[in-house]
């Protein structure tokens, strides 16, 4: 298929897991509704509380969250990312952060766990330790799908390039980047790191997002969007909730590449080590 429309619902989850279910739900039967094939969910979609709750929130992959999405892509015939949710990992104190794609068959196409874990002290006093509750995932992964070849992220995975560019190399075609981006960061960097990871690996994005005041006392940047491998905002949400569609032309994709070969132009000389430990 040459031509799809994809979806990014945005959403501003709670500690209130079914409510969140039922919001995600809606959303995604408004975007299969007016005509995507792919629907993207935030990160933490499911559920987002405080870290001394989240061992009780976490589930296994075979969970109540993930069959219920599975049993949703079916019925609508649809590819479904469940952005991400808190996976409960045996016998460990913490749990991965994992996104799934399911096919419009409603089997698991893929499960990738968030690698880059959000460690921060920000200007704004935000204070964020993702790895007092999360295990970080260890491995890249990228699905085989009927509508292309799909790379998989979480948020903070977007400030590390070779992350994507290992994508790039594996076939990737899309990328996905479910998030909840808080807005300091988000206002600053947000848009340019989505359209550069983009540009280089010559990549459709889907970026869902959270947005508002999250459970933690402090506000979400929203703005999901879908660019295409130019850099081109196809679509963008601002701080509301609600879906945002766009057509993916995957014969763009390959005229992109054809006619802009940066990938295939792609060398790594060795760095030259100067004295004293610098590098040319």
């Amino acid at each position: 298929m040459a031509t799809i429309i994809a979806a990014v619902v945005q959403m501003s989850s709670t500690s209130d897991k079914a409510a969140n279910l039922a919001r995600a739900e809606r959303l995604i039967r408004a975007g299969a509704e007016r005509g995507a094939k792919f629907i993207a969910l935030p990160e933490m979609f499911n559920w987002r509380g405080r870290r001394n709750e989240e061992a009780a929130a976490a589930e296994d992959l075979d969970g109540p969250t993930l069959m219920a999405a599975g049993r949703l892509a079916a019925e609508l015939r649809i590819h479904l990312l469940a952005g991400s949710i808190a996976e409960r990992i045996g016998g460990h104190s913490k749990n991965y952060n994992t996104s799934v794609l399911f096919g419009p068959d409603g089997k698991r196409l893929a499960v990738y766990r968030k690698i880059h874990l959000f460690d921060v002290e920000l200007p704004s006093g935000v204070s964020i330790r993702e790895s007092a509750v999360k295990q970080a995932g260890e491995s890249v992964v990228v699905a085989e799908t009927s509508l292309g070849r799909v790379g998989l992220t979480v948020c903070y995975d977007v400030r590390f390039p070779e992350l994507y560019r290992s994508l790039a190399f594996a076939g990737a075609e899309l990328v996905t980047v479910p998030s909840a981006f808080t807005f300091t960061t988000g206002e600053a960097h947000w848009e340019v790191l989505l359209r550069a990871r983009a540009i280089e690996n010559q990549v459709f994005v889907l970026a869902p997002g959270q947005f508002g005041r999250n459970v933690h006392g402090f506000d979400d940047y929203g703005n999901s969007m879908i660019i295409d491998p130019w850099g081109r905002v196809l679509a963008r949400m601002g701080d509301h909730e609600g879906v945002a569609l766009a057509e993916l032309d995957f014969s763009y994709l390959k005229r992109v590449r054809a006619e802009f070969p940066c990938l295939e132009h792609r060398r790594l000389p060795e760095a030259q080590r100067l004295p004293g430990g610098a590098q040319a």
